[in-house]
């Protein structure tokens, strides 16, 4: 599978994931606590980093 193949379906069913309506209730509950935000907001960064350094990996550094 290419990495493009595999990026659209990641992201489809993220947004597939995202409508759910428990999810949904999950975020409005983690908005409403500031603690809880922090967190949220701490792994999501992560995760993104985490995303870019594999991505990295598996793409390679171009040298100019």
């Amino acid at each position: 599978m290419s990495a493009i193949r595999l990026a659209v379906t990641v992201v489809s069913a993220a947004m597939t994931i995202s409508r759910h309506p428990v999810v949904r209730a999950g975020i409005h509950a983690v908005a409403n606590n500031p603690k809880a935000r922090d967190a949220a907001i701490s792994a999501t960064r992560s995760a993104a980093y985490n995303a870019g350094v594999i991505a990295r990996h598996i793409s390679g550094r171009r040298t100019p």
